[in-house]
């Protein structure tokens, strides 16, 4: 039996340095190529911007609607059928414009000017949620004139204890009345 020891003991070395050997020259060969591996340093608020670019109005239209769904996958191959980019890219587009969403913008027309103030509220391509709640008492503001720059403004004046001044802003910024408005503000003011 010890004579058959030493052998094993080479057999099962050898057949290890194998495996690994196979293991390295598989994840040698499964690289991207370096043209499309995902640029790390790319900006993904400007990616979003671009690639909101691509889509025409009714894609961006579909496409922000499959987000807001949580239809990740649906989202990815409108991208692809629309744009024509390959998949890593429609993927990473996706997931940059989930995160910094765009509003559509005609190639004709110049972007509008950024405005600090929220007094001209703009229309954006998605609707956004707004959920507000104490105890059984639930409101929910749903506007395309609402993003989460917005909505913080609005709680941070309700925290402060300006809930005129919130419920005017919510009110401007939503088709809903200063009364529910103020309704809203009244749970956030925690």
């Amino acid at each position: 039996m010890e004579s058959l020891l030493v052998p094993l003991l080479i057999l099962v070395l050898v057949g290890a340095g194998v495996l690994v050997a196979a293991r390295a020259l598989g994840h040698r060969g499964s690289r991207t190529p370096p043209e499309t591996a995902p640029q790390p340093g790319k900006d993904p608020v400007e990616l979003a911007r671009t690639s909101a670019a691509k889509l025409n109005q009714e894609q961006h239209r579909r496409l922000y609607a499959l987000i807001a769904q949580g239809q990740a996958m649906a989202a990815i191959k409108l991208y692809l059928e629309a744009t024509g980019d390959g998949l890593r890219a429609s993927r990473d587009a996706v997931g940059a414009l989930a995160a910094h969403p765009q509003p559509f913008r005609p190639e004709t027309a110049e972007p509008a000017p950024a405005e600090d103030d929220d007094d001209a509220p703009q229309r954006f391509a998605y609707r956004y949620r707004a959920i507000a709640s104490k105890g059984d008492v639930t409101r929910e503001v749903s506007s395309n004139m609402l993003n989460d720059e917005i909505y913080g403004r609005i709680r941070t004046l309700a925290r402060s204890g300006d809930t005129e001044a919130a419920a005017e802003t919510l009110t401007r910024h939503s088709d809903i009345s200063i009364k529910q408005a103020r309704e809203f503000i009244a749970l956030l003011e925690d």
